[in-house]
C-alpha cells in the first residue's frame, strides 16, 4: 500500500526550518513520508513568515499558485503553517478556495488530525498560542548532513515596537537543558559537524536555575569538535557570564549577532529596544575585550516611523565606529497590532530605499576591508557542501561564519580543511587548500576554470 505522502515549503528564519522538522517527525509517526515534489504530495504544507510584508507577498503570490495542484489532484489538502498562520487565520481560509489547514507554531500537535478532518472536507484553524509547548519531547526528522538547527526555546517577551513575533509565537518558555544536550548527543552521534542553537531572543533561554551561558557550557562539552552557534540573542540579554561561555570554549564559534536596529536613541527608544547606543557600544567593546577576534554582525532597519536625516546619520556613524563583520539591513514594513503600527509609515518608500542603499554600501565597504584582512591568512574551514555556483569548488564557513569557496580536493562535506585566502569580495572569500602541493593545486585550478 502507498504511503501517503507530504512535500513542506519553508520560508522565513531558520526557527521556520527547525519547526518543519518537528512537523515533518510528527506527520512521520502518522504514516506519512516525505515528497520531493509538490505534485507528488497528498499533503502541500507551507511554512511562513510574518516579519516583514515582503515575506508575506511571496508566500501569498506561491498559495495562489498551489491551486493549480488542486486542480490536476481535487484530493490534495494544502495547508498554511507558522506565523502568517496565526496572523492572518480566516483570511487564508477563506481567500481563493485554496486552503485547506490553517496551524500556528504551538498547534502542529493537532495537524494529524485536523488533516483526516480536511479529507472528509472539514476545514481546520488551530492558532492558539501556548505558554508551555515546546516539543521538547519530539526528535525533528532530520536528514543526515553537516549542520543542524536546534530550537532551545520559543516566543519572546520582548515586544519592540517593530515587531509581531510575540503575537505570532507567543510568550517565551525555554526546553530543559537536559533535553537540548540529549539532542546535541544523538546529533554528534550521527556526524552533524556544527549545531546553531536557536530562539527568538536566544540568550534569554531559562530553565530553572540555569541561563544560557550554562547551556552554552553544557552542550560545548558534548562533544570537543563539534561546532557551536546560536541566535538570535538581545543585546538585553547578552551577559559577561555569556561572553565568558563563548570565550572559554574553543568550540564556541566567535561569531556573535548583536541586532542593534539603530544608530538613534530617539528611535531605540520608539522601537522599546531597552538600550542607548552608548550601553551597546559598551557592550561591544566588552565582547571585543574578552574575544579578540570575535566577528561582529548585526541587523539595521532603514525608515522607522518618524525616522530623521540625523537619525540616520548616527545609524551610519554607529556602523562606522562598530566596524560590523556583516549585517542584515532592511526597509521598516509596517505590521499590524504592532506599537509601531498606530505610528504610522511617515517616511516615503523612496526615502526608505534611498537610506537602505547607503547603509548597505557603507557596509560592503567595511565588510570588503575585514575580509581584505585575511587574504594570505590560513584558516580553517566546515565544508558544507558543493558550491551553487560552480560543481568544481566547495562551500564551507569559517568559525567566524564567513562564507569561504575553494577549489575541491580530497576534503569532502563535513570536513576541516585549512584553505589559504588568495581574494574576496565584501560577502566572500576565494582561497585554495593550504597543504596542497603548488603544483597540483596550479593543475586543479586550471582544469576547474
Amino acid at each position: 500500500m502507498r504511503k501517503k505522502q507530504v512535500y513542506i515549503e519553508t520560508y522565513g528564519c531558520q526557527m521556520n526550518v527547525a519547526d518543519s522538522e518537528v512537523v515533518l517527525s510528527i506527520l512521520g509517526d502518522n504514516g506519512y513520508a516525505i515528497a520531493q515534489e509538490a505534485g507528488a504530495a497528498d499533503l502541500i504544507l507551507v511554512n511562513t513568515c510574518s516579519v516583514r510584508d515582503n515575506a508575506e507577498q511571496r508566500v501569498h503570490q506561491r498559495i495562489s499558485t498551489l491551486k493549480n495542484y488542486k486542480r490536476q489532484n481535487p484530493g490534495v489538502l494544502i495547508g498554511v503553517l507558522g506565523c502568517m498562520a496565526e496572523r492572518l487565520r480566516t483570511e487564508l481560509i477563506d481567500k481563493g478556495n485554496v486552503v485547506d489547514l490553517v496551524v500556528g507554531p504551538d498547534e502542529y500537535r493537532k495537524l494529524p488530525g485536523l488533516v483526516e478532518h480536511a479529507i472528509n472536507g472539514e476545514r481546520g484553524i488551530a492558532v492558539k498560542l501556548s505558554r508551555v509547548e515546546n516539543y521538547d519531547d519530539i526528535m525533528p526528522l532530520r536528514t543526515d548532513g553537516v549542520c543542524a538547527w536546534l530550537s532551545v526555546m520559543r516566543g519572546c517577551d520582548k515586544f519592540c515596537t517593530f515587531c509581531v513575533v510575540p503575537f505570532t509565537r507567543g510568550r517565551e518558555r525555554s526546553r530543559s537543558l537536559h533535553s537540548v544536550v540529549e539532542e546535541v548527543e544523538r546529533l554528534s552521534d550521527r556526524g552533524f559537524k556544527e549545531i546553531t542553537l536557536l530562539g527568538q531572543n536566544v540568550n534569554s533561554y531559562h530553565d530553572g536555575e540555569f541561563d544560557f551561558a550554562d547551556l552554552i557550557q553544557a552542550v560545548a562539552r558534548v562533544d570537543s569538535s563539534l561546532r557551536i552557534r546560536f541566535m538570535t540573542p538581545h543585546p538585553q540579554d547578552m551577559s559577561e557570564k555569556l561572553i565568558h561561555a563563548i570565550a572559554d570554549n574553543d568550540n564556541v564559534c566567535k561569531s556573535v549577532h548583536l541586532p542593534v536596529q539603530s544608530g538613534s536613541d530617539r528611535i531605540l527608544s520608539l522601537m522599546n529596544r531597552t538600550y542607548t547606543t552608548e550601553r551597546y557600544i559598551r557592550l561591544v567593546e566588552k565582547i571585543r575585550k574578552n574575544i579578540p577576534d570575535v566577528s561582529l554582525s548585526t541587523d539595521i532597519i532603514a525608515g522607522f516611523p518618524t525616522e530623521t536625516s540625523e537619525d540616520h546619520e548616527k545609524t551610519l556613524d554607529l556602523i562606522r565606529h562598530i566596524g560590523y563583520d556583516g549585517a542584515f539591513t532592511f526597509k521598516y514594513s509596517p505590521r499590524e497590532n504592532t506599537k509601531a503600527w498606530e505610528m504610522g509609515d511617515d517616511v516615503p518608500e523612496e526615502l526608505k530605499i534611498d537610506r537602505l542603499n547607503e547603509i548597505i554600501e557603507l557596509q560592503q565597504t567595511i565588510s570588503f576591508q575585514k575580509n581584505e584582512s585575511l587574504v594570505g591568512t590560513v584558516v580553517e574551514v566546515l565544508v558544507e557542501r558543493e558550491s551553487a555556483k560552480s560543481s568544481a569548488d566547495w562551500m564551507g564557513r569559517m568559525d567566524s561564519n564567513k562564507v569561504v569557496i575553494f577549489p575541491k580536493s580530497t576534503a569532502g562535506a563535513g570536513d576541516f580543511v585549512p584553505v589559504k585566502i588568495e581574494r574576496c569580495n565584501s560577502a566572500t572569500l576565494f582561497g585554495v587548500v593550504a597543504d596542497e602541493p603548488a603544483a597540483l593545486r596550479e593543475y586543479r585550478i586550471a582544469v576547474n576554470n
